[in-house]
């Protein structure tokens, strides 16, 4: 079917006074419950897994469900705008995204859970990229610098409320309520935003999709996810069903590049990838991205599992990572195009790696400000990753190819959060077996260290029995801090070895990336 020729498009005034303010208000609310939602179940995790009755790390393909389907979901965003418009498509968005919360809310068993928060993160896709075009066309052009800072600042604030919300309701309501609450912001955003918008709707065309690519992206990026979620359960490539998994995953993503590159309108445009600054900037961010994500789902983890945190102190723990990258934001974002963006992004990896080395020196005597001092310096890292690596990416891009070139760097960034989560989570509890059984074969009757800490525990009066289970869940808790250390360290290492990744992206100041900077979240 050939694609109908575009209507002639006459851009809308810009929204003046207290119409642009409620506007902007909406818009901010969606993209603060879209963005809140990615990391509100992070501190949750442990208490879902224990109120549905599966281990902690099972428990994280709560996230990784949501991210893997809102990866798959955002190359559709520029074909579903044309053949629905941009302002229905908003609404449904966030009708869609209320309904699946509820859904998230109401699950009695992880399987259905998980299906409802895959659903969650498809239809949540959209709602991002739209949020920043109907803020765009609300403002005067000179002022989108400034519609711009302010949409980041929104997505900055939800990270840091998201693990204390999160953490505060799992304590003291129940973890449902964490997907309830984006009912009521869900309802005062479409309203809103139906009443300023409904009449500035943009002119659409039936166009052909790619409905074979997209199939074939569900069938690769699916089975590659689910052999790194089931991988650790199932002792990897002992048993069939990881091997089935890694099949299809390869033979998927062969028939996907295979076709993408020959279809005429195709679901992910490849071509991108022939520009240096494009695959560099875009793997950059994904490896980074991959890793920073991993460690975020981790620290709360290993803090509630081994280190006797609530949900609350965790999320404590996790809330000031945004308070330095909200004040340093808006002053990368005015200065990106006058200086060589490669130069940040270099800052950026170096701060992530001195951050992750800090918290690799953690034992288990750590206290809470030790452990909150790492968060805070994060968040200088976390100003100079997203704008200057967009600006890297986007930079040299005619206008047209834009929304095609931030669609699949946004599809590699969420999917490698997700990927991360999993090999991280695996990782961790690999190294922790790796260190228990270590620490086991030093619990001899010639380690001195060993035979006064069972004496000790014998005359406090506990049985023999007793003596182990405790000497058992000291050994525990000492490999997974060692694991823990360990994971950090190596990322640290990671984050060093991909500097030379960005510096093989040519210099670019301005132009179409730093315009599009601010939308890097």
């Amino acid at each position: 079917m050939a694609a109908a020729p575009a209507p002639a498009f006459i851009p809308h005034a810009p929204l003046e006074g207290a119409a642009r303010v409620w506007g902007t208000v909406a818009l901010s609310a969606a993209t603060f419950m879209n963005v809140l939602d990615s990391s509100i179940a992070n501190v949750s995790l442990p208490a879902i897994a224990g109120d549905l009755g599966v281990s902690a790390t099972q428990g994280t393909w709560v996230i990784t469900s949501f991210a893997v389907a809102n990866a798959i979901a955002v190359p559709l965003t520029g074909w579903l705008t044309q053949r629905f418009g941009q302002v229905r498509l908003f609404m449904a968005s966030i009708i869609l995204f209320m309904v699946s919360s509820w859904l998230c809310g109401l699950a009695p068993n992880m399987t259905t859970l998980i299906a409802f928060r895959a659903l969650q993160g498809f239809v949540a896709g959209p709602m991002i990229p739209l949020s920043q075009t109907l803020l765009l066309s609300s403002y005067p052009r000179a002022k989108a610098g400034l519609a711009m800072a302010m949409w980041s600042m929104t997505t900055l604030v939800a990270p840091v409320m998201g693990p204390l919300l999160g953490g505060w309701i799992t304590d003291n309501i129940s973890w449902p309520w964490i997907f309830y609450i984006n009912i009521p912001v869900g309802m005062a955003a479409a309203t809103i935003t139906w009443a300023l918008y409904s009449k500035r709707e943009s002119p659409t065309r039936v166009v052909p999709i790619d409905s074979i690519g997209l199939a074939l992206l569900i069938v690769w990026v699916g089975s590659l996810q689910l052999m790194l979620d089931k991988g650790k359960e199932l002792d990897w490539f002992n048993s069939g069903q990881i091997v089935a998994m890694a099949v299809v995953a390869v033979v998927g993503l062969a028939f996907f590049l295979a076709w993408e590159l020959t279809e005429e309108h195709p679901v992910v445009d490849l071509s991108l990838f022939k520009r240096r600054n494009f695959w560099s900037g875009a793997l950059a961010t994904a490896v980074a991205y991959g890793l920073f994500f991993g460690n975020v789902v981790l620290l709360p983890l290993w803090l509630q599992q081994f280190m006797g945190y609530t949900a609350t102190q965790a999320g404590m723990i996790m809330a000031p990572v945004g308070l330095l990258a909200i004040v340093l934001s808006p002053v990368v974002g005015l200065t990106v195009g006058k200086f060589d963006a490669r130069r940040y992004a270099t800052f950026s990896f170096v701060v992530f790696a001195l951050v992750l080395w800090m918290r690799s020196r953690f034992n288990t005597q750590a206290d809470f400000a030790t452990i909150m001092i790492p968060t805070i310096i994060q968040g200088v890292a976390m100003a100079f990753f997203f704008i200057p690596l967009v600006t890297i990416t986007l930079s040299g891009l005619p206008p047209e190819r834009i929304p095609a070139a931030s669609g699949l760097s946004n599809f590699a960034r969420i999917t490698a959060g997700a990927m991360g989560t999993s090999i991280v989570t695996t990782v961790w509890e690999s190294r922790a077996a790796l260190h228990h059984a270590q620490l086991v074969e030093s619990v001899t009757q010639g380690n001195a260290a060993a035979m006064g800490a069972i004496n000790g525990l014998g005359a406090s009066g506990l049985a023999p029995t007793q003596v182990l289970g405790q000497l058992n869940g000291i050994v525990n808790q000492q490999s997974f801090m060692l694991a823990t250390d360990d994971v950090f360290y190596a990322s640290a290492v990671l984050f060093i070895l991909l500097i030379p990744l960005v510096w093989l992206s040519h210099p670019q100041r301005g132009g179409a990336g730093a315009d599009a900077a601010a939308g890097a979240h």
